[in-house]
């Protein structure tokens, strides 16, 4: 059983995916730029409940699709919440109804649940093997299908994915 509603994971992703990661943050008083590490850019945000996050875009996606919306992962700290190291994934479509998310990690796998058009691990456990797996790996496949029955394949790289996550560990603590 996922460990947070629904519907706060799905406030928090369209939080999040409201800072697009295609496109340079503009400035705001609550908002910084941690720094980008190789693959993965860092940020905070918020100064009362305070947010930290990395993420990365897929080097290459694949599937059978005509129009697919923003792809990318998350690893997100919300100290207020005693949430760390939180992975998420935006499929830049809806999932199938029901459906996993199929991760594997040089030769590690993993597998997410899903809700709308995004993806997350089971538990805090589930998430702690991941931050681990991406820390030590090099690459990130990760396999969803859509609600109309397409199968997606992305490919992340994990380089600089260590040093981000360093970067809102100190920003917002975690480890």
């Amino acid at each position: 059983m996922p460990r947070m509603k629904y519907s706060i994971r799905i406030l928090v992703v369209a939080v999040l995916a409201a800072v697009s990661l295609i496109h340079a943050i503009s400035a705001s008083a609550a908002q910084q730029n941690l720094g980008s590490f190789q693959d993965w850019t860092a940020f905070s945000d918020g100064a009362e409940k305070r947010i930290c996050y990395i993420g990365s875009l897929p080097q290459k996606a694949e599937g059978d699709y005509t129009r697919r919306g923003d792809t990318y992962i998350l690893a997100t700290h919300r100290p207020g919440e005693n949430v760390f190291g939180e992975i998420s994934v935006e499929a830049g479509y809806t999932y199938k109804p029901g459906s996993e998310v199929e991760i594997n990690i040089d030769g590690q796998a993993f597998k997410l649940f899903t809700q709308g058009g995004n993806a997350w691990a089971y538990d805090e456990k589930g998430d702690r093997a991941l931050v681990e797996a991406m820390k030590a790996g090099r690459q990130m496949i990760v396999k969803g299908t859509s609600n109309r029955g397409t199968l997606t394949t992305d490919t992340y790289s994990l380089a600089g994915f260590t040093a981000a996550y360093q970067a809102i560990n100190q920003a917002c603590g975690g480890g």
